[in-house]
C-alpha cells in the first residue's frame, strides 16, 4: 500500500540541522518503539515533508532536506522580546534555575495563546525571550524509513488524527 491522502503513515526517522560549518546536529529521533504516526494530508507538517513521502510504501527509505522557508520559516527578529523580570515571579520570587539561557518556558500572550519562549539573554531587570520556533531559519535534514501504511478509519478522518497505537488517546 502506498502513501497517499487519508492513509495513516508510520515513520521512523532522524532529523538533523546543519550549522554554517556544515556540521550536522541530531535534533529529533522517531524510532520503531516511538514512531511518528500521522494521517497523510492532515498532519500539520510542512507540505514539502509530505510531498517527499508521496507514493512510498512500507519498507521504503527516504532522505531529503527542507529549506527553512519550507520548514519552520525564517528567523523572525520581531519574535525576540524583552520582558520585565517580574513576569517570571511565582509567589513573589523567581523559581531557582528557571531563568537560565537556553531554557524553554511555557508562556501565554495577551490573547491566551500558549507560546514556548527560550531564554536568550539575562539583563539587569529584564529577560530577552525568543519566541521563534527552535528550528526557524534552519534547513531540516530528514532520513528514515516508512514503517507502515494503512487506510485511516472513518473516525480518524473525522477527528483529523490517529487513534490507537502511536496516536492520540481520548479520555
Amino acid at each position: 500500500m502506498k502513501i497517499e491522502k487519508n492513509r495513516v503513515v508510520t515513520l521512523s526517522y532522524e532529523l538533523r540541522i546543519q550549522n554554517e560549518n556544515s556540521e550536522q546536529t541530531l535534533v529529533e529521533i522517531a524510532n520503531e518503539e516511538n514512531p511518528m504516526v500521522f494521517i497523510y494530508g492532515m498532519s500539520g507538517l510542512p507540505e514539502q515533508f509530505e510531498e517527499n513521502l508521496d507514493g512510498k510504501s512500507a519498507g521504503d527509505e527516504f532522505d531529503f532536506k527542507l529549506a527553512s522557508e519550507a520548514g519552520y520559516g525564517d528567523f523572525d527578529q520581531n519574535a525576540v522580546v524583552e520582558l520585565p523580570m517580574s513576569v517570571f515571579e511565582v509567589e513573589g520570587g523567581i523559581p531557582e534555575n528557571m531563568l537560565e539561557v537556553g531554557n524553554f518556558i511555557p508562556m501565554s500572550d495577551s490573547e491566551g495563546n500558549q507560546l514556548q519562549g527560550r531564554v536568550a539573554e539575562l539583563r539587569e531587570n529584564t529577560v530577552l525571550m525568543d519566541f521563534n520556533h527552535p528550528l526557524a531559519g534552519k534547513e531540516l535534514f530528514f532520513k528514515g524509513k516508512v514503517e507502515k501504511v494503512r487506510e485511516a478509519t472513518a473516525e480518524e478522518l473525522d477527528h483529523g488524527h490517529v487513534h490507537g497505537e502511536g496516536g492520540v488517546h481520548h479520555h
